[in-house]
């Protein structure tokens, strides 16, 4: 199994964040993308970051702390 390395700034695209199979990214977060899209909507996944007209990512900075939160449960 590939283990991910997050940068230490920038942004990540979802999925980078959630994993994906049939391009063996392994998951930082392993959640399906309906759990993680419904998180972002209710608050329990930060929000995104609007790139482009196409393109959102996640701030490093902020799947970072949610990780922390994550692991402190």
């Amino acid at each position: 199994m590939q283990i991910h390395s997050i940068p230490q700034s920038g942004f990540l695209r979802l999925r980078t964040i959630i994993g994906d199979k049939k391009n063996n990214i392994p998951a930082i977060i392993p959640v399906g993308r309906t759990t993680w899209l419904k998180g972002v909507k209710n608050g329990d996944y930060p929000q995104p970051v609007k790139l482009s007209p196409h393109t959102v990512a996640w701030k490093v900075d902020d799947i970072l702390r949610l990780i922390d939160k994550l692991e402190a449960q």
